[in-house]
C-alpha cells in the first residue's frame, strides 16, 4: 500500500479508533500503526501542554521507556520542541549528531539516525509532535516527510479531543417559565422551504442540563446496567456518525469524536463506576462526574474547549436516556419538529442526522447561513418571535408549514388536509415541468450562462440532474461551520475533491472562507466586536491567520488537479488586499512545484464584490484580476445601510434602489471594458423581477442554488436581449425607487 494512502483511507483510522477500548490504547494503536506504514523503528506521540509550555510522551513504539509522562520537552526544546514552535517539519540524516537534539537518558534514542518530526495542528492550535526515526542511516524521503504531514493533520481532530481529557486528570425542581395562551396559530419567517406533521421537542429545556440535575431517580439500577448503557451509547454514536457521514460527506471528520473518546476514558468511566460501587447510583453517579468535567470545561478562557460543554453535556443525557427508562425519551429528535431559542450550525447537522421533521428557531431573526444549510439538508425552518412556544408542552401536535411561515398548534383535520393537498399539487406539477435544455438561451438566441451554487457536497445530486454550466459559487466556509473545530488540509482536500470528481468537465468557483458577521465558529475566540458585519471577516481573517488560508489555498489548488477551477477572494476593499490574497496563492503554487505535489498550476483569480469601495476603484481592480462576481445580498446592504437579518428595517432593502443598479453596471461595464468575467451569484440572480435588469446590463452570467433553474431557465427563454437593454436603460435613469419598480414590472 503506497502510504501517501493513508490520508484518504480514513477507514484504517476509524477502525484503530473503534477497537480501542482506551485513549491510551487509541494512541498505542496509532504509533504502531504509522510505525508500519513508514516502515520506520520508532514512532511517537508528543502533545503539548499550554499551561506548561511543555511536550509531554504520550506514546511510543521503538523506545525503551515505560515512563511515557515523565518525559517532557520544553516549548522549542530539541528537535521534537522546534518542529512545533516553528510549525515545520524538521528532518535531520542523523538527529543525533545535530546541535538542537536532546539527549534523553535511559530510551535508547541515540541508536537511532534518521529523524523526523512533523507538527500536529489544528487550525491555529498547536496540538502536539508526530515523531519518526529510522536506524542504519536509512534515510527519509521527501514523499515520507509529505506522508507523515498528511498523517499529522488527519489525526489532529481526535488528538485534540484525547489531548483534552487526559489534561482534565491533572487537573427535582424545574424552573417556573411564564405560562401564556398559546394560539393555534403561529406565523413566522420562511428560512428552509417545507412540511411537516409531528410531535414537538422542546430543546431549550429537555436538554438542559441543570433541569436532569434536580429530578429525582426511583428505580434502583447496578454496574451492570451502567456498563449495558455504555455499549449501547456507544453503538448509537458511531451509527450516528456512520449516517451523518452517508448523507454529508463535508463532515467526515468524526463529530462525535469528543462524545467517544469520553466513552473510551478510564478516568471519566472508571470514576463513574468506582462511585456506583462505593454506594452512589448510577444515575447520580454519572451526573456527578459531568458536572465536575462541564465545571472545569466551562471556567476555560478558549472557546473550543468552553464549546465542549455541549459534548459533554450531550453525552451524559444520552447515557442517563439509555439507563434511566424514566428519561427514555429524553433526547429523542427523530420524527420530531424541533423548538429552540438558538442553534449553531453544527445543531442543525446534529438534527439532521437524528431524523428531526423539521425546526423552528425562536428570536427575530435569523442568519443566512443557517437558512443556507437547513436548505442543503432539506430541513423545513421557519423563524418565529414569540416566547410563548416554550410553553407548548412537548409531544404536543404541530403542522409546520415552511411555505407560508406559519406553525400550527393541534391543527384541526380540514387544516391538515387543506395543506397536505397544496403539497401534493405542488410535486405534480412540478414532476411535469418540460425537460430542462441543455444550455440556456434567451428568446433571440443570447446565450447565458447559467451556474449552480453548492453549499454541501450534498447539493451535488441535485446539480448533476441539471444541464448547469459550471459551479459559480461553492461556499467553502459550510465545512468549517459544521464542525467543532478548523478542518486541516486534508480534510478540505478530501472534500474539495469529491466536488470536482463529482462535476467531471465542469468549471468550479471556490470561494475562500467567508467567515465572521452573522457566520461566526464557535469554536474559535472570536473578539467581541461592536460592528462584527464591519469587523474582521472574510479575506480579513484569512490575511490575518495566514496558516489557515495557506492550508485552504493548498487543499483548492491540490484538488483541482486536471480541472478548470477559480479561486474568488471575499469582501476585497482594496487593491493591496487582493494583491496579498493573490500573492499567497502564487507563494503556495510555488511551494507546491518545488515538493513535487500534484496541483493545478493555472487557477484563475477573482474577486467577490460585496464592498461599495471598490466601484471608485473596480477598474484598477480590473487589471489584476479574471474575474468579478457580483455578491448581491451584502452588496445592497452595505450600499444602504441596511442589515438585512434585521426585519425592524426590512422594508428599506430594496435591491431596485437607484445607487444599487447604477453600481451593478459600473462594475459590469469595467470587466466588459477589461475583457474579464463577470457574474452575479446573489439573490437577485434567481429573481424574475432582477434577471432582465442583469440582462441588459451585459451581465450573461448567473448562479443561482440548483432548485431555481427550472424556474429561471424558463423566464430567460422568455427575453429578447435588446428589450432588456431597453429595460436597463430606462432604469439606470430614473431617481425614485418607486419609478424604477414600475419600469421592471
Amino acid at each position: 500500500m503506497d502510504p501517501i494512502q493513508l490520508i484518504c483511507d480514513i477507514g484504517e483510522i476509524n477502525e484503530v479508533f473503534t477497537d480501542a477500548r482506551s485513549i491510551e490504547a487509541f494512541l498505542q494503536k496509532i504509533v504502531n500503526m504509522v510505525a508500519r506504514h513508514l516502515d520506520a523503528a520508532v514512532c511517537s506521540i508528543y502533545l503539548y501542554e499550554e499551561a506548561k509550555k511543555e511536550l509531554v510522551l504520550k506514546a511510543t513504539c521503538g523506545l525503551e521507556t515505560d515512563y511515557r509522562d515523565s518525559i517532557r520537552l520544553k516549548y522549542g526544546e530539541g528537535l521534537t520542541g522546534l518542529a512545533l514552535k516553528e510549525l515545520r517539519p524538521v528532518y535531520e540524516r542523523v538527529g543525533k549528531s545535530h546541535p538542537k537534539f536532546k539527549f534523553i537518558p535511559g530510551i535508547a534514542e541515540e541508536k537511532f539516525d534518521a529523524f523526523l518530526a512533523v507538527p500536529i495542528i489544528r487550525g491555529i492550535s498547536r496540538i502536539g509532535v508526530l515523531v519518526v526515526q529510522r536506524e542504519n542511516r536509512r534515510e527519509f524521503k521527501e514523499k515520507d516527510i509529505q506522508t507523515l504531514r498528511a498523517v499529522a493533520s488527519q489525526l489532529a481532530n481526535m488528538l485534540e479531543n484525547a489531548r483534552l481529557l487526559i489534561y482534565l486528570k491533572s487537573g427535582s425542581i424545574i424552573d417556573k417559565k411564564p405560562r401564556f395562551r398559546i394560539p393555534k396559530v403561529l406565523k413566522g419567517k420562511v428560512a428552509s422551504q417545507g412540511f411537516a406533521i409531528g410531535p414537538i421537542r422542546i430543546i431549550d429545556k429537555d436538554k438542559n442540563f441543570e433541569t436532569i440535575e434536580k429530578r429525582n431517580f426511583s428505580k434502583n439500577y447496578d454496574i451492570n446496567d451502567f456498563h449495558k448503557a455504555i455499549e449501547i451509547t456507544e453503538h448509537q454514536l458511531e451509527d450516528l456518525q456512520a449516517r451523518v457521514e452517508e448523507k454529508l460527506s463535508d463532515a467526515a471528520s468524526l463529530i462525535f469524536t469528543a462524545q467517544l473518546l469520553l466513552l473510551k476514558d478510564n478516568e471519566f468511566v472508571g470514576t463513574i463506576g468506582r462511585k456506583i460501587e462505593a454506594g452512589v447510583s448510577p444515575p447520580r453517579a454519572i451526573l456527578t462526574v459531568t458536572r465536575h468535567y462541564i465545571d472545569i470545561f466551562s471556567h476555560g478562557t478558549n472557546s473550543y474547549i468552553k464549546e465542549k460543554v455541549k459534548d459533554i453535556e450531550d453525552l451524559s443525557i444520552r447515557l442517563l436516556g439509555n439507563l434511566v427508562t424514566e428519561i427514555t425519551d429524553l433526547y429523542k429528535c427523530k420524527d420530531h419538529i424541533i423548538v429552540a431559542k438558538e442553534l449553531f450550525p453544527s445543531d442543525i447537522l446534529r438534527l439532521s442526522s437524528e431524523q428531526a421533521l423539521g425546526v423552528v428557531i425562536v428570536t427575530g431573526g435569523v442568519t443566512s447561513h443557517l437558512s443556507i444549510l437547513a436548505r442543503s439538508l432539506q430541513i423545513p425552518m421557519v423563524i418565529i418571535d414569540s416566547q410563548k412556544l416554550f410553553s407548548v408542552q412537548d409531544e404536543t401536535r404541530a403542522l409546520l408549514d415552511a411555505e407560508t411561515g406559519n406553525l400550527y398548534i393541534n391543527p384541526l383535520p380540514e387544516i391538515i388536509s387543506k395543506i397536505s393537498n397544496r403539497n401534493l399539487a405542488k410535486i405534480r406539477i412540478s414532476s411535469k415541468k418540460g425537460q430542462l435544455q441543455k444550455h440556456t438561451y434567451t428568446k433571440d438566441g443570447q446565450r447565458i450562462r447559467l451556474c449552480t451554487n453548492i453549499n454541501l457536497l450534498s447539493d451535488i445530486s441535485l446539480a448533476r440532474k441539471i444541464y448547469t454550466d459550471g459551479i459559480g459559487l461553492y461556499r467553502t466556509e459550510f465545512p468549517f461551520l459544521i464542525r467543532n473545530d478548523f478542518p486541516s488540509e486534508e480534510e478540505q482536500y478530501v472534500v474539495y475533491r469529491r466536488l470536482i470528481e463529482k462535476m467531471p468537465g465542469k468549471e468550479i468557483t471556490f470561494r475562500t472562507l467567508d467567515i465572521g458577521g452573522d457566520k461566526v465558529l464557535s469554536y474559535f475566540d472570536w473578539t467581541k466586536e461592536q460592528n462584527p458585519f464591519l469587523g474582521m471577516r472574510s479575506i480579513r481573517f484569512s490575511l490575518s491567520n495566514k496558516e489557515l488560508f495557506r492550508q485552504q489555498i493548498r487543499a483548492i489548488l491540490r484538488a483541482g488537479i486536471g480541472a478548470s477551477i477559480r479561486i474568488m477572494f471575499p469582501f476585497i476593499s482594496s487593491v493591496e488586499e487582493f494583491l496579498e490574497a493573490k500573492t499567497t496563492v502564487n507563494q503556495c503554487l510555488k511551494e507546491l512545484h518545488q515538493m513535487k505535489i500534484a496541483h493545478n498550476a493555472n487557477p484563475k483569480i477573482g474577486i467577490m464584490i460585496e464592498v461599495p469601495a471598490v466601484i471608485p476603484i473596480i477598474d484598477n481592480l480590473a487589471k489584476y484580476a479574471d474575474f468579478f462576481s457580483i455578491g448581491t445580498n451584502d452588496l445592497i446592504q452595505y450600499i444602504l445601510a441596511v442589515d438585512r437579518t434585521n426585519e425592524k428595517v426590512a422594508d428599506l432593502y430594496v435591491p431596485h434602489h437607484p445607487a444599487v443598479l447604477r453600481s451593478i453596471k459600473l462594475i459590469a461595464d469595467s470587466a466588459i471594458r477589461h475583457n474579464i468575467g463577470i457574474s452575479v451569484c446573489g439573490d437577485m440572480a434567481h429573481q424574475k423581477l432582477y434577471i432582465p435588469f442583469l440582462l441588459g446590463a451585459g451581465i450573461h452570467e448567473l448562479s443561482i442554488d440548483a432548485s431555481f433553474f427550472p424556474t429561471v431557465q424558463n423566464f430567460i427563454s422568455k427575453l429578447d436581449l435588446p428589450d432588456t437593454q431597453i429595460l436597463t436603460r430606462e432604469a439606470l435613469k430614473a431617481e425614485k425607487i418607486s419609478e424604477i419598480a414600475k419600469i421592471m414590472t
